[in-house]
């Protein structure tokens, strides 16, 4: 992961609201969707417009995270039949 753009940390954000330091801090996935409800939201719109239709979901802290999406995000989702 350190060898990611050459080991610039500064440059993580691979995509607008798509950050690629996640493997730095712990094992598994290496990108995370970051941002602002609206700009998760968008972005979760951009992949289901590209043919994607199911995701997994994590978050940190796990429950805060959760309630975060449930509350902040999914609605946005159902607001535009995406969930």
């Amino acid at each position: 992961m350190t060898a990611l753009h050459g080991g610039r940390t500064d440059q993580l954000e691979i995509y607008p609201n798509l950050w690629a330091g996640v493997g730095l801090i712990r094992g598994g996935a290496g990108t995370a969707l970051v941002g602002s409800h609206e700009e998760v939201a968008n972005l979760i719109y951009e992949y289901h417009s590209l043919g994607f239709d199911e995701f997994i979901l994590s978050g940190y802290p796990h429950l805060e995270e959760a309630y975060w999406f449930v509350e902040g995000v999914l609605p946005l989702l159902k607001q535009n039949g995406v969930a």
